[in-house]
């Protein structure tokens, strides 16, 4: 059974109910962000050209966060962040350039090399950040 929070995003697949053998089911006030989540990726999507957009993260629970290495004050704990990729768009750099350039309102947006990080969570910053490949980040998107 899919749940829809939206036209396009469906809360199984902001959420991985489990994943390496934890349980990963969201709490009420978790879903509650994660359908304003959906909204926000809604406008994502638009400003994409409406192409499908494919999520690899959304929600993690604090277990699911430590085992996958998140930062310990991650957005994905409160369900505000969503690691995805928009192949028919182009490589995560031209995507992040897109939501740059847009309206859209964000906390962080990272190119992370092979995906794209957003996250909703106050204040809403407009940070914008790029992996540098020995680890850490850069402000601002590469060249």
């Amino acid at each position: 059974m899919t749940t829809r929070l939206t036209a396009h995003f469906a809360l199984e697949e902001l959420t991985t109910t489990l994943h390496r053998g934890i349980d990963n089911a969201p709490p009420p006030e978790v879903v509650a962000n994660l359908r304003r989540t959906a909204e926000r990726m809604e406008h994502v999507r638009a400003i994409l050209g409406d192409r499908p957009i494919t999520v690899s993260s959304g929600y993690r629970s604090p277990a699911l966060n430590r085992a996958v290495g998140g930062a310990p004050r991650s957005a994905h704990l409160s369900g505000q962040a969503v690691d995805f990729n928009c192949h028919g768009f182009g490589p995560p750099l031209a995507v992040c350039r897109a939501l740059a350039a847009s309206d859209l309102s964000f906390d962080q947006l990272i190119e992370e090399g092979t995906w794209v990080h957003i996250s909703f969570a106050p204040p809403l910053r407009r940070q914008i950040l790029t992996r540098k490949p020995g680890g850490g980040y850069a402000s601002g998107l590469r060249a």
